[in-house]
């Protein structure tokens, strides 16, 4: 080889060592950074009730190491969502293999979380085998953890609150040096609510008959909330007649307002009639009390005597009277019949 040949192949050699070293870089950062692996993979599915916030390409952990990354998301049935993930070959899963949804970092990233579960020890999972809903474990909500301390938060002072709250992040970030001032208010906290533990006792029975009531009364409340639910949107769909209709009372409110107004004296007039009736009734109780009394009897008569047709037979029986003549001398006349209808 000439002098001028190998001055030419050395910078040549040089050129593809730099671009094979580039190349290896770049591919292991692109699978670093798309959280691709290496090596064969078995594919599982794993099914949840929530999946908030796990996206296609995140870790898929066992004790913390990464041995595979969340495929596919997609749901199978009413409010459960299918997980497909892959894990390394050469890891076995146990067929009683739990997964639980866990959070990754602050910002809001997830992992799958590969535990062992029950089960004989030895036996695998299958490629293509699913982790069912009672052995998966949603990620923690910590948005409703957070808010359901929201009214012990109330009750503190707003700086402490701060600053309890701002250790936390970070302790959680791995900052250890400030997990002494983390305990001590926490123990603030704690405190406080231990001056207060006669309130939380008095609230916590107070709760405790209620949710006792309510428990026993589940089917009469549903039954309410039901009824009510449905009279509303009754209400709602006749809104129209009914803002109608109050116009149309309103006028009638009026009109018998009017018509009290104009009727008030003559009722008063009725209401003193009224209590003179009331009055001689009173003053005359032995005689309405006598007639009342004596009433069954005449109406027995009075019947017998009509069962004949729609009058009234009348027989002369007999007759007496008196007769005035002149010289203040009086004439009395008589009269008796003997006929049976008259003994």
């Amino acid at each position: 080889m000439t002098r001028d040949a190998r001055a030419v192949g050395g910078p040549l050699v040089k050129l593809a060592l730099f671009a094979v070293v580039t190349l290896a870089a770049s591919y292991v950062l692109a699978v670093t950074i798309s959280n691709q692996g290496y090596g064969t993979t078995s594919s599982y599915r794993a099914e949840f009730t929530d999946v908030t916030g796990l996206l296609s390409g995140d870790d898929v952990r066992i004790a913390g190491v990464r041995v595979g990354a969340v495929g596919r998301i997609r749901v199978v049935r009413h409010a459960v969502a299918e997980v497909t993930f892959t894990v390394r070959r050469d890891v076995a899963l146990p067929a009683g293999a739990l997964a639980a949804v866990r959070w990754r970092n602050l910002v809001g990233q997830r992992y799958l979380a590969l535990t062992q579960g029950p089960g004989r020890v030895g036996v695998s999972l299958p490629p293509g085998g699913v982790i069912p809903v009672a052995r998966t474990t949603p990620a923690l909500d910590l948005t409703a953890l957070f808010g359901g301390f929201q009214p012990l938060f109330q009750a503190l002072d707003p700086g402490q609150v701060n600053q309890l709250s701002y250790e936390i992040i970070q302790v959680l970030q791995g900052e250890g040096g400030t997990i002494e001032s983390l305990l001590a208010h926490t123990a603030s906290l704690t405190s406080t609510l231990a001056a207060k533990d006669a309130v939380i006792g008095r609230l916590v029975t107070n709760l405790n008959t209620v949710v006792g009531t309510l428990s026993t009364r589940d089917t009469q409340l549903a039954g309410a909330i039901g009824e009510l639910r449905r009279l509303v949107s009754g209400l709602a769909a006749d809104r129209t007649a009914i803002g109608e209709s109050l116009a149309g009372i309103d006028g009638l409110a009026a009109a018998t307002a009017d018509l009290l107004v104009k009727a008030r004296p003559a009722i008063r007039s009725d209401v003193d009639q009224l209590g003179k009736v009331a009055k001689n009734l009173n003053d005359s109780s032995a005689v309405v009390d006598g007639v009342l009394r004596r009433l069954p009897d005449k109406l027995a008569t009075i019947t017998r005597t009509a069962s004949y047709g729609s009058w009234f037979n009348f027989y002369l029986c007999s007759l007496d009277g008196q007769i005035g003549l002149p010289a203040g001398a009086t004439f009395t006349p008589k009269l008796s019949v003997d006929q049976a209808r008259c003994r």
